[in-house]
């Protein structure tokens, strides 16, 4: 069996030694083995496959509580799979909604700078049309 140091679990994961511990006293993985002589952590290939799948699925602002979830689901396999789908479409819905506040928040600020871009020209039509389309995106931002 392979063996691993917190060090290397956190290069290879992109999660920082803090998280790797904190996800050890939550128990999403582990409990961890410890080297007889040091007492450091050491991770084997399941810990850190585990970690990776942690790592992606905090990257895509999934929950504590919503990971310990997908593992139990992963664990359970094919007769979670439902479940796993729920779960993960779920999370999928929520980003894009977020996406799609972020264009909104874009189209404020695009809208923005062309309002000020044809004050700046003195161009009266394209300040009023701006405004105009400003009126629209405001809306949308509440």
């Amino acid at each position: 069996m392979t063996s691993f140091t917190i060090q290397e679990v956190a290069r290879r994961s992109g999660l920082s030694e803090p998280t790797l511990r904190y996800y050890e006293d939550v128990g999403l993985v582990g409990p961890i083995d410890r080297d007889a002589s040091s007492g450091h952590r050491r991770y084997g290939d399941a810990d850190v496959d585990t970690l990776e799948a942690l790592a992606c699925l905090r990257a895509a602002g999934v929950s504590i509580d919503d990971m310990r979830t997908y593992l139990a689901n992963r664990a359970r396999g094919r007769e979670a799979a439902a479940e796993q789908r729920d779960l993960l479409l779920r999370h999928a819905v929520r980003i894009e909604a977020e996406i799609a506040a972020q264009h909104v928040r874009l189209a404020y600020l695009r809208g923005k700078a062309e309002l000020w871009d044809a004050r700046d020209r003195g161009d009266e039509a394209a300040e009023t049309a701006a405004i105009e389309r400003l009126v629209s995106v405001v809306g949308e931002l509440r």
